[in-house]
């Protein structure tokens, strides 16, 4: 009897390590696991966040200061290349498919010239909606006086040594 189950255990696996099957097997499990409803997959976002809002705010004639704090420091800066920043964002929200936006910026003598990619700037429909400036005034510090001096000064009002006679 045990014979024969040692027979059995060698031939069944034999025929298991023989099989091609056994590769689909080991990527099957992992699909059929990552469908299951109960599995949470987080979104995962790289590279520089591009809006259409930023786009639009770019304007031939910037300089690449104006350009980096609009769109923010580039993902690739071509070593021979130097007049070109590019910009990758790539957002996988749960198990969906990953979008993609690339933009290429093109400068030359440190002014923005072109630029190419999945986003282009818009030209607004209607009227600009131009805001008002708000006037904001911050009053003048007059009293300089350091830390150690207030409190010195307000250790002279509390033993009554203060000159105010």
């Amino acid at each position: 009897m045990q014979k024969l189950l040692i027979y059995c255990l060698c031939g069944a696996s034999l025929a298991l390590s023989a099989c091609s099957t056994t590769d689909q097997l080991g990527s099957i499990i992992p699909a059929g696991l990552e469908s299951l409803p109960l599995m949470y997959k987080s979104d995962v976002q790289q590279g520089n966040v591009i809006t259409q809002e930023m786009i639009n705010r770019l304007e031939p004639g910037m300089s690449t200061s104006q350009v980096n704090y609009i769109m923010g420091s580039p993902m690739l800066v071509d070593v021979f290349h130097q007049g070109r920043w590019d910009y990758v964002y790539t957002m996988r929200r749960g198990k969906n498919e990953p979008e993609q936006k690339r933009i290429a910026i093109f400068f030359e003598d440190d002014r923005l010239v072109r630029i190419t990619g999945d986003l282009k700037p818009e030209v607004p429909d209607g009227p600009l909606d131009l805001k008002e400036a708000e006037v904001i005034t911050v009053p003048d510090n007059n009293n300089r006086d350091g830390i150690f001096t207030k409190v010195f000064k307000s250790t002279e009002k509390y033993l009554g040594l203060d000159n105010d006679r």
